[in-house]
């Protein structure tokens, strides 16, 4: 161990461990930009580069970046001398000459670290005039970059090559015309981009952001030729209250439904319903796909893969497009709601799907792309029109001068909005993969679940794995969030060495509940954790925890479906993939 003395206070440390992450086990913070706590990632991460952060070392003539200097026996630091205090300030206003000041209208405003680091230091006038570098601004189906508002931080290049392995975004030029981009400077839509929205999460400034769809709603909230139905995902429940200063983990569902009644919407319906279907059919798929292999086809592809999120989809499309015929089939429960919601309920309201408007509550950027994928459409008409991020329902409420915290607590409509538990548990890292379980252990042994909680496959490790004894049938069971982990199964898979029967696969660290929409958390895992026991919780409490025993599914079935796998749920419910690989264009 290593002792020294920070604000007169002594500290032990572990060799390696820097002067900013030795402050912060003692309480004294010290401002940073560039940094992020990647430990839970196993990755090191010493940036060095806003200088922010500097500190004074006695004995050391130059002021130190507290983020990449590491600790010495006997060291003695000061965060706020004067001489730091002036060089933060000089620091600042440097960064703050190269930047626009459109805080007024920027999506950032009152989630900016910069802002709040420039609040704080009591910064009020820019010294500093000369050129100011600009960029263009980049649109894509789910997120906006405005690189004149990047001040190089570089985060999102260590959180998309680092922690997700996407590699679509990195340092490109030198000097004042640097800028982060995708290679050659060429649009996110025209790279590898998975949308997943990890990079929007950590950027500082509003560089990053998710594409707005919010002023759209409400031009279809006030259109009366329209209806308007919503659907709100799992996750979303045990996040929302966090931006209305609720305590992480509280679940809102009550309350987030009596508000979006409030808002205006027709109907307001739960993603869970359509989690419970994702379940019949994928969980039928798995049952159909282990039955030809246990009876000795060769030609059936396992492990079977989950396709429940669009972001991973994207990310086996670009990166490993040979492996394309091993996912799951289903669509996403938010595109089979869509389907559904623009067929068997446009029929029973009697009205043309296009004047259906199918609006999503998601924890995910990347569903804002997954709604503009041709594939899920009809005519032209997307079976989910839009989708919208948690966020952005927390500053639509706000909007509405809603009082969240007061509202009282409502229930879904129907019949699109009853769920089982299985459902709800989609929102973390191996619910999907628990939900489909539940259901196909009865499916294929016909006996009753008696215990549904399967506590191996839970957890929060990058990688898990487990075995299920389907009275007498192990299953060997894969679990990765963040896509990191994910690529290191599919190079297991297409070197051949999986071991697996069925591998469930989310790219966002603690699976939806961690999504690039959610409330920013800004490197606090805790409240992951705290997310993901809300979701448990939620689960435990519902009186119907297996998809297959939804009464309302059930009837969908008999009335509209027929059966899992049928000719119509396939036209539906399922899809295909694409090699992505050709897509890559540079201009």
């Amino acid at each position: 161990m290593i002792k020294l003395i920070i604000d007169k206070k002594t500290v032990e440390v572990n060799p390696g461990t820097t002067i900013l992450q030795a402050a912060d086990q003692i309480g004294i913070h010290i401002p940073r930009l560039c940094y992020m706590n990647l430990g839970d990632f196993n990755i090191e991460n010493k940036p060095g580069g806003c200088r922010v952060c500097v500190v004074e070392v006695e004995g050391r003539r130059n002021l130190a970046p507290a983020c990449a200097t590491d600790c010495t026996e006997g060291m003695v630091v000061h965060t706020h001398s004067i001489r730091v205090l002036n060089a933060r300030k000089t620091i600042m206003q440097l960064i703050l000459s190269d930047h626009p000041f459109d805080c007024l209208v920027c999506a950032k405003s009152g989630n900016c670290e910069l802002q709040d680091l420039a609040q704080k230091m009591g910064i009020r006038d820019i010294p500093y005039k000369g050129e100011q570098s600009t960029y263009r601004e980049d649109t894509s189906p789910a997120i906006i970059r405005e690189m004149d508002k990047c001040i190089m931080c570089r985060r999102c290049e260590v959180m998309c090559n680092e922690v997700q392995t996407v590699g679509a975004l990195s340092a490109v030029n030198r000097g004042f015309m640097s800028v982060v981009a995708p290679a050659f400077e060429m649009n996110l839509d025209h790279s590898v981009c998975t949308y997943c929205g990890q990079c929007v999460n950590v950027c500082p400034t509003g560089a990053l952001t998710e594409v707005d769809h919010t002023n759209q709603l409400i031009n279809d909230l006030a259109d009366p030729n329209k209806t308007v139905v919503v659907q709100t995902a799992p996750a979303v429940r045990a996040a929302l209250g966090e931006a209305f200063g609720m305590k992480p983990g509280t679940l809102v569902t009550g309350k987030m439904v009596t508000a979006l009644r409030e808002l205006g919407f027709n109907y307001v319906f739960d993603t869970d319903f359509a989690a419970d279907l994702t379940i019949m059919e994928e969980g039928t798929e798995l049952l159909d796909r282990l039955t030809k292999h246990l009876n000795g086809d060769k030609n059936v592809k396992l492990p079977i893969l989950t396709s429940c999120c669009p972001a991973w989809v994207k990310f086996f499309e670009h990166q490993f497009p040979e492996l394309k015929d091993i996912p799951s089939t289903a669509r996403s429960p938010q595109q089979m709601f869509g389907a559904i919601a623009k067929s068997y309920f446009a029929e029973k309201l009697k009205i043309d799907r296009k004047k259906l408007v199918v609006v999503s509550i998601m924890p995910c950027v990347a569903k804002k792309y997954e709604c503009s994928r041709t594939e899920f459409s009809t005519d032209g008409n997307p079976d989910v029109d839009y989708s919208i991020s948690t966020r952005e329902l927390a500053q639509l409420i706000k909007r509405a001068n809603i009082d969240f915290t007061s509202l009282p607590d409502q229930e879904f409509d129907q019949p699109l909005g009853e769920s089982t538990g299985a459902g709800v548990i989609f929102g973390t890292t191996g619910g999907v993969i628990e939900a489909a379980i539940r259901t196909a252990y009865e499916l294929h042994t016909g006996k009753t679940l008696q215990k549904v909680d399967f506590e191996q496959l839970r957890g929060m490790e990058g990688i898990r794995s487990a075995k299920v004894d389907f009275d007498g049938l192990e299953l060997n069971i894969g679990i990765a969030h963040g896509l990191g982990n994910a690529r290191k199964l599919l190079e297991e898979i297409k070197e051949g060495k999986s071991q697996y029967h069925a591998i469930e696969i989310m790219a966002c660290p603690g699976g939806c509940i961690g999504g690039g929409g959610q409330p920013y958390i800004h490197g606090d895992t805790s409240i992951l954790k705290a997310r993901q026991r809300a979701i448990y919780a939620e689960d435990a409490g519902k009186t119907i925890r297996k998809s297959h025993e939804n009464p309302y599914i059930i009837r969908l079935y008999e009335e509209y479906l027929g059966k899992p796998l049928s000719e119509k749920s396939h036209h539906l419910l399922h899809t295909h993939y694409f090699d992505r690989k050709k897509e890559i264009t540079i201009e």
